[in-house]
């Protein structure tokens, strides 16, 4: 993978500029499409890595931003979300909520606001790594600065 950032990940440097943030996305050599993967290049706990996952929620996008220790607890999420239904978002569902490929989805940059839900157990962590809207990048950032950038939740997933 080249150093030039891809498209989608120079959208969400934008984005995490305009909003204050103070990590700088990282380019990795190989994708990451998997919190295990992401975790191995940075060196880091997998625990460390938030996950982003988009569900739908009754029709809406609802971005999860989980531990990588974690696996979300959908009926949890959706009484949280207040959703009748949520489910695991197909891969158009989530290009089309975020402008970004499932492996890659970030935190931010997406063409309109996506309501976004924060793991409380990324707080563990004083560095938090977060995908930056392609499998090849990530940023470092806390979880106080990404509940800030959202404008998310902090909520329990499990």
């Amino acid at each position: 993978m080249p150093e030039k950032l891809p498209p989608n990940a120079v959208v969400v440097e934008s984005a995490l500029r305009e909003r204050g943030a103070h990590g700088e996305i990282v380019v990795l050599p190989e994708k990451a499409p998997t919190a295990a993967a992401a975790a191995a290049q940075l060196g880091c706990d997998v625990g460390a890595i938030a996950n982003s996952l988009i569900f739908d929620a009754d029709g809406a996008p609802l971005l999860v931003l989980t531990s990588g220790a974690h696996r979300v607890d959908v009926e949890l999420i959706a009484r949280t979300a207040g959703a009748e239904r949520v489910r695991r978002a197909t891969p158009e569902f989530v290009r089309a909520a975020t402008g970004q490929p499932i492996g890659g989805v970030a935190p931010v940059g997406h063409p309109t606001p996506v309501r976004t839900l924060v793991d409380n157990w990324l707080s563990k962590h004083e560095v938090v790594w977060a995908a930056g809207g392609h499998p090849h990048t990530v940023f470092p950032t806390t979880f106080d600065e990404l509940v800030r950038i959202t404008g998310g939740t902090p909520v329990d997933v499990e």
